[in-house]
């Protein structure tokens, strides 16, 4: 075992450089709210999204998007085809129905349920200024205790 007298002593036989890289970073937070129709609802947020982050300053960083809700989720997905959208509600659907024998007292444990298997959290790189995004791809807000008007955080870093 090194004494500390002498650690200290090792290390003053040593040269240590620490190299520090400063750089200037960025984050802005904004919220949007968004209306749903129904019971269950896949809605395109991408353009309030790519809005709020051509309202930043940032070129290169990350785009977080966040659910503040128990009953509604976001997910990226596909936007070309809105059978998608159809084929993923009856999917939830068939694997968590509406009614079974929930103990929940307010009778939406469903919502919950698929709430938590989309998550309420996306994060999306950002390159040159714009959302990093294949092809079809899409932001979605995923409503699943509808109607309701619902509240979309973004927070951008860069």
């Amino acid at each position: 075992m090194i004494h500390p007298h002498d650690r200290q002593e090792c290390l003053s036989h040593h040269e240590l450089r620490i190299a520090v890289i400063q750089t200037e970073r960025t984050a802005m937070s904004e919220r949007f709210t968004v209306k749903t129709t129904g019971r269950n609802d896949f809605i395109d947020i991408t353009p309030e999204v790519r809005s709020i982050l051509n309202g930043s300053s940032v070129s290169d960083g990350m785009c977080h998007v966040f659910i503040p809700h128990t009953t509604a989720g976001v997910t990226i997905n596909e936007n070309a085809d809105p059978d998608v959208r159809s084929d993923m509600i009856n999917a939830l659907d068939q694997l968590v129905p509406w009614t079974d024998r929930y103990r929940h007292f307010e009778g939406n444990s469903a919502a919950h349920i698929k709430a938590s298997m989309m998550g309420f959290t996306v994060s999306v790189p950002v390159e040159n200024g714009k959302l990093v995004l294949g092809t079809w791809q899409c932001l979605y807000f995923c409503e699943f205790d509808g109607p309701r008007t619902r509240t979309v955080v973004v927070t951008i870093t860069g």
